[in-house]
Formats: C-alpha cells, structure tokens, sequence
C-alpha cells in the first residue's frame, strides 16, 4: 500500500515570503559549503609531498587524520548547541575563524607535531553543514513550508559540498605544479578560501532566533566529551596499533561504560547537553541511527575500496588502476552524490520523507551487497559506487534536514549536530574494523589470495547490511515525520 503524499506537494520557490528561505541566503552558504568541500578533497593528492615536506613516514598521516577525527566528534555537539543559545551564525562565524587560522598555520608549519595541531584545529570546519542547516530550518519555520524548503536547501548545500571536493581534488595537484611544487604556496589557497567564507558569512548570513534563557550544561559536556574521546581514541589506536593490542579494547569499554553517568546526569538536568528524551522519540532515534549505520560506508569504506582498486588482479582479484584511475571511480561517486542530493527533496514531494529516506537506505545497502557477485571489472565496481553513492547523496543532504523536523524549537542545532557525530563515530568504528577485518582474513584463510578477497568481501557485506539496517529502522518513523505539517506540530509540542 502506498503511502499518502506529504501535505505540502506543491513546491514552494526559495524566495518571496517575509522570513522564508531566501536564493541569497542559501546562494551564501552553498559557497561556504563549497568551501568545507575544497578542504576535504585539495590535501589528498598532496599526501605523498606532505609526507616529504614534514621528513615522515607514510603511515604517520595516519596521526593527522586521526587527530582531526577526534577534534570533530568533540566539538561539533558542544558548537551545535552554542548555536541554540546564542544564534547559529555566531557560532559558525566562530568556527570559521578557528578553521581559518588553522588552514594559516599548516601554511607555515614545518614539523611534525605543529603540522598535527594545526591539522587538528582545521577540522572545526565539519560543523559547518549542521550549523548550516539548523540556520536554515530557523529561517523557514516563519514559513508554512519550512521543511520541504530545508530538505531542498540541504541538498544544495551537498551539491556544494561535493562540487567543492571535486574541484579540491583535481586542483591541488595541479596548484601544486603551478607553483613549483612550493609547499607553502600551494596551502595558501585553502587558507585563502576559508578566510573568504568568514566575510562571505559575516555580510552576507542573517543569524538565527536563539531562545531566551538557555545555559550550557558544562557538566554533561564534560561528561560526554571524555567518553566520546575514550571511545574514539581506542577505535583510533585499534586501527594504527593493530588487533593485537589488549589495551585498545579496555578502553572502548571504559568509554562506554561512561555513557551510563552521562546518561544519569542528562536526565535531571532542566536544559541538558542533550535531552535523552527528545533522542528516544520515534522520529528522532531512527535519523540518527542511519546517520551512525551509514557513516560506516561513507567514511569507513573509501580506504578499502581505493585499495581494492588499485590491486594487481594478478593476485586473483583487484582491478590494477592507477591513481589516476581510480581517481575516476571516485568522481564517479561524487557525481553521483550530488545526483542523489537533488533527487531527494524531488521524491520527498511525491511520497513522503520517510519513504525517500528509506529508498536512500536501501540504495545504498545494494550498492555495497553488489560488491558481493559484481567486483572483476572497473565499470561493475564504477556502478556499484554510483548506485550506493545515489543513497549516499541523499542521506548527507536528508538527515540533518529530518533532525531538525523532528526537533522541538531551540534544540535543532544540537540536532542536527548529533546525526554529524554518530556519522563520525561510525565511520572511526568502521576504519578500526575493516582493518582488523583485513588482516584477521589474510591470517585465517587457506591462501593468500583467497584471504585477501574474503577480508574484502566482508568489508562490503558490512556496510551494505549496516545500510539496509538503517533502512529498517526507519520503518519505526511515523509516516508523515518530517513534513511540513510534522514540523509545526514539533513547535507546538515543544517542551517549555
């Protein structure tokens, strides 16, 4: 039986309406988006000269990856919810300035441990897109159609978002070149772009609506913050220090078991870090499961897929591309994002949100399970990642857009903020076991080719059952969540 269309099946245009979401305001942020892009994707091709510049090893990158990792499951739901309390711009303004004089510093760093710092501070910058969002979703609740306009809006954002990592990766190389391959020179151009967001976001970005009479719970941030640092440092060191190491594992349980005062702690406090209570709402827990469940393959999987590309099928299974042509591949998928970004709000309006969060869900689970009977040639691998890079579009673009639905007023920044943090830790969790993954099967099976595919194989048959397990989780969702209707309802109900 098919599912009645949302209320609001008429599209309303990004502009008119006093208070509604504006082209301008989205046209200024899809340039700071696109920025956030360029950082992520302008360092890759650089990593082997980076590691020559700084006199280290290849496997020392690891720590800056590492560290950054760390820093955005830490600060992005602290920044979110000084979004709620003192306007979502401030605080985007704000990080933006750390961004910037990070991406300054790594200008002028020339050591190990200084390059490691400033890499770190860099990563203020993946809180931007919640930020982002929850900005957006304030702008449109004056509006009948906050909701719909914001699932638009977000998709944009993943447009730029992925356009910029595109542009990034093709033009730091070549930047590169251009300038002699002179260091300093070449990362001038990030630091340069990041500095030109904070003025595009000083004149060009309203600030939001903050609630009168909020406070930070320092005590439950303090709180989350060492178990989140507890859990993520032990996934961070199974991955570099290997299965082998006792001591990674104690320190995932310690991590753990330090939910249960932060917990505690939450539950009795009038204005919490995060309110549990809101977290367990059917409309709230299932988004920010699939944002934990999917960030296994969207974060997790790239290292495994580049080197299962790059393999000589000599050993009985790879594809022996190149850099630069796996490089393809890649484009491929982030092509394929932001088609599946754009896709999203279109199949929102004819069924309803949870239905296209579904069908993204699943989207992706078979991309990844086709890995399982279609991985011989470079176009079967090319349109298992466009089909699963479809899915992925539209999730990074629809699950900040349904927190902040589902959030009750003055708490849709911590919201949206939290599907960034399940997303990271799911992805840290999936590095840490797809490379436990891969070595257990090279030491287990009965050669060592017939190993090395097997660890591959269970690497693809994870993310792709962690997707469709999002997708059932999503069943739970009431059906019209995340509607325009459902998100007026959320203003009313919200606690006062």
């Amino acid at each position: 039986m098919t599912e009645p269309a949302s209320v609001s099946t008429t599209p309303s245009p990004l502009r008119g309406k006093a208070g509604a979401i504006t082209m301008g305001l989205v046209g200024y942020l899809f340039f700071v988006e696109f920025v956030s892009g360029v950082l992520q994707g302008y360092y890759v091709p650089l990593i082997s000269d980076l590691v020559e510049y700084l006199g280290i090893r290849d496997a020392d990158f690891n720590w800056f990856e590492a560290a950054q990792l760390l820093l955005s499951a830490l600060v992005v739901p602290v920044l979110a919810k000084l979004g709620d309390m003192i306007g979502h711009k401030k605080v985007l303004l704000i990080s933006t300035v750390l961004t910037a004089g990070a991406s300054w510093w790594l200008v002028f760093a020339d050591s190990f441990w200084v390059f490691l710092a400033a890499w770190a501070l860099q990563g203020f910058y993946v809180v931007w897109l919640p930020l982002e969002v929850a900005l957006i979703f304030d702008r449109g609740r004056r509006s009948d159609t906050g909701a719909s306009q914001t699932r638009r809006a977000a998709g944009y954002l993943v447009v730029a978002l992925e356009a910029g990592a595109i542009v990034g990766a093709l033009g730091g190389a070549r930047v590169f070149a251009a300038f002699n391959e002179n260091v300093t020179l070449t990362l001038m151009i990030p630091a340069i772009a990041v500095t030109a967001a904070f003025f595009v976001i000083l004149f060009g970005v309203p600030e939001s609506t903050p609630q009168p009479g909020r406070r930070l719970d320092t005590i439950g941030f303090i709180l989350l913050t060492i178990a989140l640092l507890t859990v993520t440092s032990g996934l961070t060191f199974l991955r570099i220090n290997g299965p082998a190491t006792w001591w990674v594992y104690a320190l995932m349980v310690v991590g753990l078991l330090l939910l249960y005062p932060f917990g505690r702690w939450v539950l009795k406090h009038p204005d919490p870090a995060i309110d549990l209570r809101v977290l367990r709402q059917p409309s709230m827990w299932p988004v920010q499961l699939t944002a934990g469940l999917v960030g296994i393959s969207i974060l997790g999987a790239q290292a495994p897929l580049s080197t299962f590309a790059g393999t000589d099928p000599a050993n009985g299974f790879g594809l022996g591309l190149d850099a630069t042509e796996r490089s393809y591949i890649i484009g491929a998928y982030l092509v394929a994002m932001i088609i599946g970004a754009l896709l999203f709000p279109v199949v929102s309006r004819r069924f309803t949100p949870r239905l296209a969060l579904i069908a993204a869900s699943v989207t992706v689970g078979l991309g990844y399970l086709a890995f399982l009977v279609n991985n011989t040639t470079a176009v079967g691998v090319t349109l298992n990642m466009v089909v699963a890079g479809i899915g992925s579009g539209a999730l990074v673009a629809a699950l900040p857009a349904a927190a902040a639905a589902a959030a009750p007023l003055g708490q849709t920044g911590i919201a949206t903020g939290l599907t960034n943090t399940t997303k990271t830790i799911g992805g840290a969790f999936a590095s840490a076991v797809f490379a436990v993954v891969l070595v257990l099967a090279a030491g287990q099976a009965v050669t060592e080719t017939a190993s090395s595919l097997l660890g591959y194989l269970i690497v693809f048959a994870i993310c792709g059952g962690a997707a469709l397990v999002a997708a059932a989780s999503l069943l739970f969702v009431p059906r019209l969540a995340f509607g325009d209707v459902a998100a007026d309802e959320a203003l009313i109900d919200a606690p006062r």
